[in-house]
């Protein structure tokens, strides 16, 4: 948590993959809110960090990356979600970069409370850290069919996917706020109601 003062709160938004915690995230920087996107700091930092690509690739080997230097998203992926043991190595790599990244960043905000946008939180235990958490969710049929519309992923893919995070019901005992993402109006609405209680 926040433990500085003066410093904002640290608000945790987090939701299964197809659940729309990115377009909630961007509703709150549309309300002038500061917003850590950990999954594109992480890609960042793979791309970046020499430290941590050299890591990442004696982990994988040199297809971690293609001629280009590009993270080889697809290949990572089927090896990393076929293989539970070799996605917490590549975890205990990439995680502590992104905490540190994000103290830095922390550091120089101000106002009641930010934003940090994660993937996966509570699955980590990742709410001890958070000063309040916001769980987005949404039906998992109309989440699997998101997916495979944003990302050209058969419903198989995405199954598999969902398989490595837990579902809405166990997560919602452990969230502060809930919102539901089926009408983006209503959604729109809550977020706005939201950011008067976090404003507090």
């Amino acid at each position: 948590m926040s433990s500085l003062p003066n410093k904002p709160k640290i608000v945790c938004l987090t939701g299964g993959i197809g659940s729309g915690k990115s377009t909630v995230a961007a509703m709150f920087a549309d309300l002038g809110i500061a917003v850590y996107r950990a999954d594109d700091a992480a890609k960042k930092l793979m791309q970046e960090d020499q430290a941590l690509k050299r890591a990442l690739m004696d982990l994988l080997g040199a297809n971690t990356f293609d001629d280009k230097g590009q993270l080889n998203r697809s290949w990572i992926a089927q090896r990393l979600f076929n293989d539970p043991g070799l996605l917490d190595q590549w975890n205990d790599l990439v995680h502590p970069r992104v905490s540190d990244d994000f103290k830095q960043w922390l550091n120089l905000q101000t106002g009641n409370y930010i934003i940090k946008e994660v993937a996966i939180l509570f699955e980590t235990g990742g709410q001890r850290h958070c000063d309040l958490s916001v769980l987005v969710t949404a039906p998992v049929n109309e989440r699997i069919k998101r997916v495979m519309k944003r990302d050209s992923w058969t419903q198989e893919q995405v199954q598999q996917r969902l398989k490595h995070q837990w579902t809405d019901d166990r997560k919602i005992p452990l969230a502060d706020f809930v919102v539901e993402n089926l009408d983006l109006s209503l959604l729109s609405k809550e977020v706005s109601e939201l950011h008067v209680l976090l404003s507090r």
